[in-house]
């Protein structure tokens, strides 16, 4: 993930919200899925791209450059959490994003602004490391 892919979902998302104070299960709820978790951003890029338009798990694992497999297991944990819709069976299934999850689209962006201090402070923690190793 890098910087300018957060600067860019961040705009994608602020050009969808509508600016409401979310309620603490909601937040919680989005942070642990988008930025709490081993895949976190791989979640986070679904979203992005169902913004711009629905997908099947066919169409998405190219373009995520990832498994089927896997593409597979994060949508079954998005539409667990009712961030997704499903409509449709099998290798047709089309996903969009489900009503909730356009409500609650500036609490989303709220969730990169973390993910975005949480990567600045670990780029910090490592340039550190190295201006400490050259000292040496």
């Amino acid at each position: 993930m890098t910087l300018a892919q957060l600067l860019e979902f961040k705009e994608i998302l602020r050009s969808k919200s509508e600016q409401r104070k979310p309620d603490k299960q909601t937040s919680k709820l989005l942070f642990y899925l988008f930025t709490d978790t081993i895949g976190d951003f791989t979640r986070l890029r679904i979203i992005m791209l169902l913004l711009e338009r629905s997908y099947n798990i066919h169409k998405l694992a190219p373009e995520l450059q990832l498994d089927y497999k896997d593409v597979q297991h994060h949508m079954k944990v998005l539409e667990k959490n009712n961030m997704i819709l499903k409509t449709g069976e099998k290798y047709g299934a089309m996903f969009y994003i489900y009503a909730f999850l356009e409500v609650n689209i500036s609490t989303l962006d709220m969730m990169i602004d973390k993910l975005d201090q949480k990567m600045n402070q670990k780029r910090s923690i490592f340039n550190q490391f190295l201006t400490a190793l050259c000292a040496i």
